[in-house]
């Protein structure tokens, strides 16, 4: 493994930009430890220790300014904290996880560049956003299964898959989705990570010195993000770096 500056300066770019839109990184920092060639045993739980230290602050920030929205977390947590339980308890062939991860990827990167060119939100006449409609209530507990299912399988939060889901759907604002999905990252990324230690569980040995840069750049995104804050050249770094990844992990 190396650990170069250019890993620490992406690590903390990645913590940054997550943390500012509510997400945790774990789709990040399971690219950058592709790129540095981590082995998949250290990086399912590294990325998901990471991804609870960082999601965590994220959820403070947006919690703090009212955006949080328990009626539409609930419904979609129900399910997917079991889900991530036993997905964490699987263990997928080497092959199978990374090419699984690299189309992950590539979900990634596709919103992070919608979220750029994003029109401005409307809604429909008599909705509520930050609520999911009592008569959909299944469809967000079987969206929320898949996700934690997914987030156990390859260790990240959702928070990727979710965010986009939530705002095509009308079910909550960008900022009530970055509050939703940060809370959301944070218990599958627990639960995951508690499926993962009954199978025994492979931890980075500079856990200590990884947690330290993510906190500072998640904690500085995380306070920025929740004010009115932008970043496209960080975003085109961040989806250069995911493609890269993306392609050696299905092509190489």
């Amino acid at each position: 493994m190396d650990y170069s500056i250019l890993f620490f300066a992406l690590l903390f770019i990645v913590a940054f930009l997550y943390a500012s839109v509510g997400h945790g990184g774990a789709s990040g920092y399971l690219a950058l430890m592709a790129l540095f060639s981590f082995s998949p045993e250290v990086m399912r739980p590294t990325a998901l220790v990471l991804n609870l230290l960082v999601s965590l602050m994220a959820f403070a920030q947006y919690y703090r300014r009212g955006f949080f929205r328990a009626s539409l977390f609930i419904p979609l947590a129900v399910a997917s904290i079991p889900a991530a339980f036993f997905g964490g308890q699987i263990s997928l062939p080497g092959h199978t996880y990374k090419f699984i991860l690299g189309i992950l990827l590539i979900i990634t990167v596709s919103w992070l560049l919608w979220r750029q060119k994003m029109p401005q939100q409307e809604w429909p006449a008599g909705s509520t956003p930050g609520a999911v409609p009592r008569q959909r209530w299944l469809l967000a507990a079987l969206i929320g299964a898949g996700i934690g299912l997914l987030s156990g399988l390859i260790g990240i939060g959702g928070g990727v898959l979710l965010s986009p889901i939530l705002l095509l759907l009308r079910w909550a604002t960008i900022k009530q989705t970055a509050a939703v999905s940060a809370l959301f990252i944070f218990v599958n990324s627990l639960a995951g990570l508690m499926g993962q230690w009954q199978k025994g569980l492979a931890l980075d040995q500079h856990m200590a010195l990884l947690v330290g840069v993510s906190f500072c750049g998640g904690a500085l995104g995380a306070y920025l993000g929740a004010k009115q804050f932008k970043q496209p050249v960080l975003q085109w770094i961040l989806a250069s770096v995911l493609m890269v990844a993306a392609f050696k992990l299905i092509f190489v």
